[in-house]
């Protein structure tokens, strides 16, 4: 039997590869110590924004958590056995990272009803698809709103300020998948899901 990867073990394994106690971590992210222990042994999920403020500490990017191993040449994502976390608003399960120099990233979001990011729009280089699997979905993309039902995607480029809504009382579920510009990979670490 197979066990899932965890987050928490990989934040883990990240902090000891840089050399760093718990309470150094901690003083460097603005995290409590507990905080760290409990989600390293998978007592607690983190946030979105608290693996942001890991990664920067840890001076990685955000889809290393996702990642376990060696660089490989090809990547089976099983189901249910990808690298996921979730808050109270979203879940977020990796569908394959581990390549060097990696420009797209596959995501399968689940989003509680009500949730959004639109107080944090973000835009980067590169493009972004987006497709709906479960539920409707609002896009806001520069000045246009998109809705978005079973299977209806958008594609664009993510130059342009863009935020997402769950407006309804069901959960939402999303492939987003982020192809970067070739001088800046790995642009999930930019979003706030």
């Amino acid at each position: 039997m197979t066990t899932k990867p965890t987050i928490g073990t990989r934040i883990r394994q990240l902090r000891e590869d840089a050399g760093l106690s718990l309470r150094g971590l901690a003083e460097r992210c603005g995290l409590s110590f507990n905080a760290i222990s409990r989600i390293e042994h998978g007592e607690n999920s983190p946030t979105v924004a608290t693996l942001h403020r890991l990664a920067a500490a840890l001076n990685v990017h955000i889809t290393d958590f996702f990642t376990q191993g060696p660089t490989q040449m090809t990547i089976l994502t099983k189901a249910g056995q990808g690298f996921s976390t979730d808050s109270d608003d979203v879940a977020i399960e990796s569908l394959g990272s581990s390549f060097q120099n990696q420009q797209l990233e596959a995501f399968r979001l689940t989003i509680q009803p009500g949730s959004n990011t639109i107080q944090t729009p973000v835009a980067h280089p590169g493009e972004e698809f987006v497709l709906c699997l479960n539920g409707r979905i609002t896009y806001h993309i520069a000045e246009q709103t998109y809705h978005l039902e079973v299977g209806d995607s958008l594609l664009f480029k993510a130059t342009q300020p863009h935020c997402w809504e769950n407006p309804t009382n069901e959960l939402a579920r999303v492939l987003i998948v982020f192809q970067s510009a070739q001088d800046h990979p790995l642009l999930w670490r930019r979003h706030s899901f």
